[in-house]
């Protein structure tokens, strides 16, 4: 089972069409099961497409130019967590080429007025792989010294929410350094989640922002806050970056992780 997590960053990209492109050729070459992202956004005044889904999503886009490629079996599941720089619905989507058999979405925020940036959200999906259900939630979650919107109340509230009766996975952007001790990190691991990049066989730096991103403006250092993490012991055989320069282009301010369980 492979899977990858990206925090897109989309429609802030230069080349974004390009970029798009290289994430869809990369997806086509390495058949990933799972692909969580975050920051997927929609301009707020795009024609709908279906439901509430809009003609320029991203995760939409992205599933376009992967039919243009002859790679027809990627659906997603898409939901509106809050307003980004005030023309875009910004969310989280779940890809998949297996069958979706439930899908999820809440709010783990303490607020969840949508207009506002720090509200957050989570979307998730239920699949069958070899038979058994599994469940994946592409997650981006607050800062650990955030007075308003706490890590620690969103990953509270995150661990309420995730069904807990199948093996599950939560895969994204936590935005708190796994090498900062005592703080969002650690406090996720304590709740009995598993690093997978601990935990594999082979594997990299694990750096995921270099230097100063949004979100990071004061950031001087290499940094690993996008995660993939198991609700149970698993066994992978590597744990890659992916998007950084070296392992494929990159294509936004965050690189990507690859796990293959």
């Amino acid at each position: 089972m492979k899977l990858l997590t990206l925090n897109c960053h989309s429609w802030q990209e230069d080349n974004q069409l390009e970029k798009i492109s290289i994430l869809a050729e990369t997806i086509a070459e390495n058949g990933y099961d799972v692909i969580a992202l975050q920051e997927v956004s929609q301009r707020i005044d795009s024609p709908i497409a279906y439901g509430t889904i809009r003609e320029d999503n991203f995760a939409l886009v992205l599933v376009k130019e992967l039919r243009k490629l002859g790679v027809e079996d990627y659906r997603f599941t898409w939901d509106f967590a809050h307003l980004g720089y005030e023309v875009y619905e910004e969310g989280l989507a779940i890809l998949t080429k297996h069958k979706i058999e439930e899908e999820y979405s809440f709010f783990i925020s303490r607020g969840h007025d949508q207009n506002y940036w720090k509200t957050r959200k989570i979307v998730g999906a239920k699949i069958h792989v070899d038979g058994q259900p599994v469940s994946f939630y592409s997650c981006h979650l607050g800062w650990w010294h955030d007075e308003e919107e706490p890590f620690q109340f969103q990953a509270d509230s995150l661990m309420e929410h995730v069904k807990k009766d199948a093996p599950f996975f939560l895969m994204g952007d936590f935005n708190n350094a796994a090498s900062v001790r005592g703080e969002g990190y650690k406090y996720l691991l304590e709740k009995g989640l598993h690093d997978t990049f601990e935990l594999a066989a082979e594997k990299d730096s694990g750096v995921t922002i270099a230097g100063e991103i949004a979100g990071w403006e004061e950031n001087k250092q290499d940094l690993r806050i996008d995660l993939i993490l198991a609700g149970q012991p698993v066994q992978p055989r590597y744990s890659r970056v992916i998007f950084n320069g070296k392992n494929k282009p990159v294509v936004s301010d965050h690189y990507g992780v690859e796990v293959e369980i």
